[in-house]
């Protein structure tokens, strides 16, 4: 029986929303084999499995596919292993390697852009645009849809679609928020899916930093015998 906690990233300051997460603070009680298939057992948007908590290794996983890299997991992971005693500076994901911070509300982790996925980045005129859509617009598969909601203040409203990881629509897409925030050139506070908060900003030498709340909603156990 392995430990899973489960998690909700990039809340709004109440503690509301967020999108849920899986992780495994010990990987090696799932066997490789077996975690393409625990992820799309549990239907997270994406679930860690962290193998060397010291040196922050893990690997990620959404339903269908595995991720190089990958927001709300990162920040999600690096909050709970500060809340488990295991503090890191870092995260190493097949990407690369993860700066990590905190501050007393928000934890953030830094990487470069081009380690997000693909997504089409689509502008909209205005929030009601995108709170309006019923999925991607025609013929994408990969749509991260926004809007100013106060360009002045750096707010934006955003939906996520992600269809080729299974994912047919995104509660808050931290890896889309930091990619954003770059290509803008300033700091960012995105409103995605339900009521999501997601911060981004571009930090030195092209890299950017997306940072949110966490909190943990239960710790269970997860049978892996059959998977």
């Amino acid at each position: 029986m392995a430990t899973l906690h489960v998690l909700r990233v990039f809340t709004a300051a109440d503690g509301s929303h967020g999108n849920p997460l899986g992780v495994f603070l010990a990987g090696g009680e799932v066997p490789q084999a077996a975690r393409q298939a625990a992820a799309h057992d549990l239907g997270f948007a994406e679930t860690v499995f962290v193998d060397d908590p010291e040196s922050g290794e893990l690997r990620i996983f959404a339903p269908d596919i595995e991720m190089p890299f990958a927001g709300h997991p990162t920040v999600g992971t690096a909050w709970l292993l500060r809340e488990e005693g295991a503090a890191v500076d870092g995260l190493r994901v097949p990407a690369g390697m993860l700066a990590v911070r905190h501050e007393p509300e928000l934890t953030w982790v830094e990487a470069e852009p081009g380690w997000s996925p693909p997504f089409e980045y689509v502008e909209l005129e205005s929030p009601g645009q995108v709170d309006a859509l019923v999925g991607p617009p025609a013929g994408l598969t990969l749509a991260y849809c926004w809007a100013w909601e106060d360009e002045a203040a750096g707010r934006v409203r955003a939906r996520s679609f992600v269809l080729d990881a299974g994912i047919p629509e995104d509660e808050a897409t931290g890896s889309a928020a930091l990619t954003l925030g770059a290509r803008l050139g300033r700091q960012i506070e995105v409103r995605q899916g339900v009521g999501s908060s997601l911060h981004a900003r571009p930090v030195e030498n092209g890299r950017a930093e997306v940072g949110g709340r966490v909190v943990v909603d239960e710790v269970r156990g997860y049978s892996v015998e059959s998977r």
